[in-house]
């Protein structure tokens, strides 16, 4: 058996191994050793490899997968070992002694789960694969769950924002591309063949060119070859389901890096949970799937205004007519995930159940699309989603007929086909029904002939049926001539086998077996009938998810007296009244409220320069900004009173940073590489919110990158920004920035405490109240008094000096000071370019030296 075993690790390689024995997956070695620590199991041992005892532990096989959950949370991957023949297959194969077949039949990792008690209801479960191409990055990314997939491209630079914005559970890159994700699986790299990928998908979709679904690049198509190749790894030569690939166009949606979706909390919160994100605070759906759509809406907002203003129209019909939202709701809440329940069954792990729950999904559907046809003032996408909710009359009726009303979860004991389906199952059943009867008539004779009222014909799994005694009344069925037949004696009881019982046992056996094999039977052609119309049933699933996801968002305005924003193809941000979601959600339920501002980018005005107090909102108004311009882009209403929004391409947040030890970067470090990718990738068309540039270093240094960062967004970016900061300093940037305003959030002192006002006005910031701040933070009296000394030596010193920014109104602006200095480059240039090197005596070289570095120096 260990031979067996080590046999079937040695192909497991990395994963452990769930080993089939019985009842139970047993795991042994380093494996049961991980299981034991992170399952909390007991860890026995059982025999000896290479003299030492053998680690062992095991779980039972009917609740594995909450073992399995607990196994793959823990960053575990398993592989699963099944007998593949029974005992007595083995008998006949090779002896009484033969050791039962198994073989690997599935590897369960991240990226690649279908169970529905393994699965998130609220989060895909997205598996991803990268590929390099000349220079181009491939990416195939999936949630084999629903079949979705999704093929794209981009330059390497942007690969991590990309497998950002996916969320995958599961990475697997080609080999030479590790450094992109240290976390990824690497696989071999014939597997990322662009030819084979094409050829996979064809194959798969039957169809000679992909030109349907895409123009598909051969980064792409690498990708995708690597995807299929692991998942049919994984599952053993088995592909889950996979839809119709769609292409995720280069600038369809508005780019966010990882930082930007980080500093903004998008869908998981600082804390590291969805308590506290942008999702949580929005998300109203009542189905799993549009929850998840609902998120990949907020993590790839549009940048077609066409398909924005689609989605918005759809969602302000909703919202305006309550009566129709709510039966659309309640139609919704009734609809099971049908996707993941097909995801289920294309993949071969499909139960009685999900045949059930696509009945009822579909069933809803087509509820839901006669609730819209009546409408007669559709918005388009409503009118676009129509098609979708129905054609399954069909299939809906054949599950109606053929299906209990609530069918279970488990096959094997039957139960779940419905009487009037098969006439000869319903006979089967009858017949087994009728034996069953027959069996307590035969005991009850048995207990008339015998005299012994104790006697009982039971049923155990090893000896079938059997008639039981007393041990004390046994004698007589003992005799010769009594019609019994012994079996087994027990400790209290006798055990006995009888011609009539015998042969009534027989037909029970019979007519049970063929029972199961008719229902098993139906219900191959029942998963046959839903497989043959996957892609049609998708479908269904996905307008479902979408018009929820719209009926969600209605219903989060109408909750929070949201506005429809108005998406226009300018250059411009105007809102009116502004909230952050997420804020005010935490302040309601404190009783509190939320101070509303104001914000008016436009070309001439279009940088912000925001000052005033730790803790005076000044992040919460940037963030704030932020989250109205990506909610409006993922067709949403918006916290405001009314909001114009010009389309955005990239949105960048540098707010907050920390850390970066694993990557050896320091809180400032972190910050610049952060504020680098802002000034290379921003465009007239972005939007930027900087918080507090500069503060991770010394002042001087802080200042100075401050400084030439804000005058480079507004000079060269010249994108919408709101720039934050405590550099008073920063002020006199409005005298020599045409399109820069100064602004502050309020705050008061008042009889020695600090009032925060968490308002926005005109003009630079007074003062930066840092110490009445760190009062209410609660630091010590004598700290607070020595720091008011020092303080005030300091102003003295910057009132008689010209302070920090002294010297400052003599600098050349932004891009004269480029200018100048490639003048000084092109000089000296110039002057190495028109000597002959070969004609200098060596004192003449030197000389001719010292007058360059001269020249260099100014």
């Amino acid at each position: 058996m260990m031979a067996q075993y080590l046999a079937l690790k040695a192909q497991a390689g990395d994963c452990l191994l769930f080993y089939r024995m019985g009842d139970f997956f047993e795991l042994f070695f380093e494996d049961a050793k991980i299981a034991a620590r992170v399952l909390d199991i007991a860890l026995t041992s059982r025999g000896e490899h290479d003299g030492a005892p053998i680690p062992m532990c095991g779980v039972p096989v009917h609740s594995a997968e909450s073992y399995l959950a607990r196994l793959i949370r823990a960053g575990n991957r398993v592989a699963i070992a099944e007998q593949v023949e029974s005992p007595e297959e083995a008998r006949k194969r090779a002896g009484s002694k033969a050791l039962v077949a198994r073989d690997i039949v599935r590897f369960v990792t991240a990226g690649t789960l279908t169970e529905e008690a393994l699965l998130e209801p609220r989060r895909a479960n997205v598996l991803a694969a990268l590929c390099e191409v000349r220079g181009m990055v491939g990416i195939a990314a999936c949630d084999i769950s629903t079949g979705r997939m999704e093929l794209e491209e981009c330059p390497a630079d942007f690969a991590g924002a990309a497998l950002a914005r996916l969320g995958a559970s599961e990475v697997v890159m080609a080999d030479g591309l590790a450094e992109l994700w240290p976390e990824a699986i690497v696989r071999p790299a014939p597997g990322f063949d662009s030819n084979r990928g094409d050829a996979r998908l064809r194959e798969l979709h039957g169809v000679a060119t992909l030109d349907g679904f895409g123009m598909f690049s051969r980064a792409m198509l690498a990708a995708a070859g690597g995807l299929i190749d692991y998942l049919d790894h994984v599952g053993r030569g088995r592909l889950p389901l996979l839809l119709p690939p769609v292409l995720r166009a280069s600038g369809s949606h508005m780019a966010m890096d990882e930082a930007t979706r980080s500093s903004l909390e998008i869908l998981v919160s600082s804390g590291g949970g969805r308590k506290g994100s942008l999702v949580e605070a929005i998300d109203r759906c009542v189905t799993g799937a549009g929850a998840r759509l609902l998120a990949d809406d907020l993590s790839a907002p549009l940048t077609d205004i066409g398909a924005i203003r689609q989605r918005l129209e759809l969602v302000s019909w909703l919202h305006d007519d309550p009566l129709l939202r709510g039966d659309v709701r309640a139609i919704l809440r009734a609809a099971p995930d049908i996707g993941r329940a097909l995801g289920r069954v294309v993949a071969g792990r499909g139960s009685p159940r999900d045949l059930g729950q696509l009945r009822d999904g579909l069933s809803e559907a087509a509820r839901l699309r006669d609730l819209l046809f009546a409408r007669s003032d559709r918005p388009a996408l409503a009118e676009a989603l129509l098609p979708a909710l129905g054609g399954h009359g069909a299939l809906t009726d054949l599950y109606a007929r053929a299906l209990v009303p609530a069918p279970p979860t488990e096959r094997a004991q039957g139960g779940f086909i419905a009487e009037g389906y098969d006439a000869g199952l319903d006979e089967l059943r009858r017949a087994s029904g009728n034996s069953r009867r027959a069996i307590a008539a035969l005991e009850a004779k048995y207990r008339d002939e015998t005299g012994i009222p104790a006697l009982k014909i039971r049923h155990n799994g090893v000896l079938g049926y059997f008639i039981e005694v007393p041990a004390g009344r046994a004698d007589k069925l003992m005799q010769p001539d009594s019609g019994f037949t012994h079996r087994q004696t027990m400790a209290g009881a006798v055990r006995f086998n009888a011609l009539a019982l015998h042969e009534e046992a027989s037909r029970i056996a019979e007519s049970g077996g063929h029972s199961l094999a008719a229902e098993e039977a139906h219900f191959e052609d029942l998963i046959a009938r839903a497989v043959a119309v996957r892609e049609a049933i998708a479908a269904t699933a996905a307008a479902l998810a979408r018009i929820d996801v719209a009926a969600s968002q209605a219903e989060r305005a109408a909750e929070g007296g949201w506005s429809l924003p108005r998406v226009v193809d300018e250059p411009l941000l105007d809102v009116i009244g502004g909230r952050h979601p997420v804020v005010e959600a935490a302040l309601a339920g404190k009783g509190e409220r939320f101070v509303a501002n104001d914000c008016a980018l436009v070309p001439d005005n279009r940088l912000w320069l925001v000052g005033g107090p730790n803790m005076g909102g000044k992040s919460t108004f940037l963030r704030q900004n932020a989250l109205i311009v990506l909610l409006a882009q993922a067709g949403g209403f918006v916290p405001a009173q009314s909001a114009t929004v010009g389309l955005v391409d990239r949105l960048f947040s540098r707010v907050g940073a920390a850390d970066n030890l694993a990557r050896g970067r320091s809180t400032f470090m972190v910050e610049m590489v952060e504020t680098a990718a802002i000034l290379a990738q921003a465009s007239e068309r972005s939007f930027v919110i900087l918080d507090e540039v500069g503060r991770g270093t010394s002042t001087y240094d802080g200042l100075a990158l401050a400084w030439a960062v804000a005058e480079a967004v507004h000079e060269v970016n010249r994108c919408r920004c709101l720039f934050a900061t405590h550099y008073h300093e920063l002020a006199r940037l409005a005298e020599s920035c045409a399109a820069l305003s100064l602004h502050h959030v309020r705050a008061r002192e008042w009889k020695g405490d600090l009032v925060l006002l968490h308002e926005l006005a005109e003009g630079p910031a007074d003062k930066s109240y840092g110490l009445a701040v760190a009062r209410l933070a609660g630091v010590p009296q004598p700290v607070i008094r020595r720091a008011k000394a020092v303080l005030d030596k300091l102003e003295k010193g910057r009132a008689a000096t010209g302070g920090l920014a002294a010297g400052l109104d003599d600098l050349p602006l932004f891009a004269a000071a480029i200018e100048a200095a490639e003048e000084k480059v092109d000089a000296l240039r110039e002057r190495l370019n028109g000597l002959d090197i070969d004609a200098l005596s060596p004192r003449e070289a030197l000389d001719l030296l010292y007058q360059l570095k001269a020249q260099a120096n100014g």
